[in-house]
């Protein structure tokens, strides 16, 4: 039985999955704030998952772990977790002791990319390439190719997030102006909005269609941004498909028509960019998918964090 658990900035996903792949439990709780709470969080979260789905914790053979931040290379060091108040975490070292198996750590969105590429094997194949675009508080990619999840040079392939598409756009946290991230990414939606609510960017959404000026505004940023991050996961990487997830996602069709114009409307003077169809190569995660944890499964499960297959 293998374990995975996408550690997110409100909630907790974790997944129990069997030698064949296939999912026998599942459980979700608040994930704490800062270090220690993180750490408990963890443990609660396999507690839970023990107990709930009726799993010993003899029959774990391994515990994978997605958490927001950067992974220190070959390491469960996890750094600059801002959205979790962690700056620096060893969170194997913090755990194994306790859970006495062995647990390994990788980016969310890589996690989940390798998740989304697993739950799509009638797909995937020996060649066949995808990218999860990952549209949460910022923007962020995840490309695996052949089964295998494709890091780069430096391990930054995929952040494509603060591509400038804009050069007189929104200033962004990085220190550019009109990044992918400052017109898509969910943090600076709702800053740009700047009314309150849960959800600003449904709330952005729901305005637009009531015809306000301001909201139209946003709308067709947050569209042309994500739109350019497809485009650039297309023509970079030549992926087959690009699967669009995280927060903004629980808009659904909504947000899937904006995207759809935005990219047809671009095509429009290009025979070129037209012969690559890239409006029919991007597509929804389903909401509620448990790709992320299912990915951090696969994580820790494999021998070589390096070399992480999204077959498992």
């Amino acid at each position: 039985m293998r374990v995975g658990l996408d550690v997110g900035g409100t909630k907790t996903d974790a997944v129990a999955v069997s030698s064949s792949g296939e999912i026998v439990g599942r459980v979700r709780l608040v994930t704490g704030w800062g270090s220690d709470a993180v750490v408990s969080t963890v443990l609660g979260a396999v507690a839970a998952l023990e107990r709930e789905a009726g799993i010993a914790r003899g029959a774990i053979s391994s515990i994978g772990v997605g958490i927001p931040g950067q992974i220190e290379p070959g390491s469960s060091r996890v750094l600059h977790a801002v959205n979790l108040g962690v700056a620096a975490l060893d969170l194997a070292a913090a755990v194994e002791p306790q859970l006495g198996v062995p647990v390994r750590v990788e980016n969310d969105v890589k996690a989940a990319a390798l998740g989304a590429a697993a739950l799509r094997t009638h797909t995937l194949n020996g060649t066949s390439s995808m990218a999860f675009l990952n549209l949460g508080t910022g923007v962020a990619a995840g490309i695996v190719a052949g089964g295998e999840l494709w890091r780069g040079a430096r391990g930054t392939a995929g952040e494509v997030g603060h591509i400038s598409i804009d050069p007189n756009g929104p200033e962004c946290r990085c220190g550019q102006r009109g990044c992918i991230e400052a017109l898509a990414g969910g943090a600076a939606v709702a800053e740009r909005w700047g009314r309150p609510g849960a959800l600003p960017v449904r709330d952005v959404f729901d305005a637009a269609d009531a015809g306000d000026a301001r909201a139209i505004a946003l709308r067709a940023g947050i569209a042309h941004g994500i739109a350019a991050a497809v485009r650039v996961l297309v023509l970079t990487a030549d992926v087959d498909a690009v699967v669009l997830g995280g927060g903004l996602t629980a808009l659904g069709e909504r947000l899937a028509d904006e995207v759809g114009r935005e990219l047809r409307s671009r095509a429009a003077a290009s025979a070129f960019m037209r012969s690559l169809r890239i409006e029919e190569r991007f597509e929804l995660l389903p909401a509620g998918s448990p790709a992320a944890a299912l990915g951090a499964a696969i994580v820790g499960a494999t021998r070589d964090p390096e070399g992480v297959l999204a077959h498992g």
